[in-house]
């Protein structure tokens, strides 16, 4: 049974930082795609960052040069690391993995709140 489990949220001031992390269970995740995905109150789902096998990175518009991820595959762990946050950037963030079942797999999410 794959398990995400998130960590890391929390209330935080406009322009301050938080890190998000994801602790995979078993041996799945090295060989998965990760991605972060957030979701406001009354809006969709939506992806944020994603991170290959190999490491390569991709962000939303929204986030670039303020979001970074990352990987620690002997961790089975996946980051986010969020700098200069703004009130729009809170949501309820879910890690997600993909992978070579070609089945998806969620975190039960965490709360960011940024504080104007």
């Amino acid at each position: 049974q794959v398990q995400l489990v998130e960590s890391g949220g929390g209330l935080v001031q406009a322009g301050g930082s938080l890190r998000l992390a994801c602790v995979v269970s078993g041996s799945i995740f090295r060989l998965a795609v990760g991605s972060w995905y957030r979701q406001a109150p009354g809006k969709q789902r939506e992806l944020v960052a994603a991170i290959t096998i190999g490491g390569s990175t991709n962000y939303a518009t929204s986030v670039k040069g303020r979001f970074t991820i990352s990987r620690d595959n002997a961790r089975n762990t996946m980051y986010l690391q969020m700098n200069s946050l703004k009130p729009e950037d809170t949501a309820v963030y879910y890690c997600n993995i993909f992978g070579r079942d070609k089945v998806g797999y969620w975190g039960q999410g965490t709360q960011v709140t940024v504080s104007s």
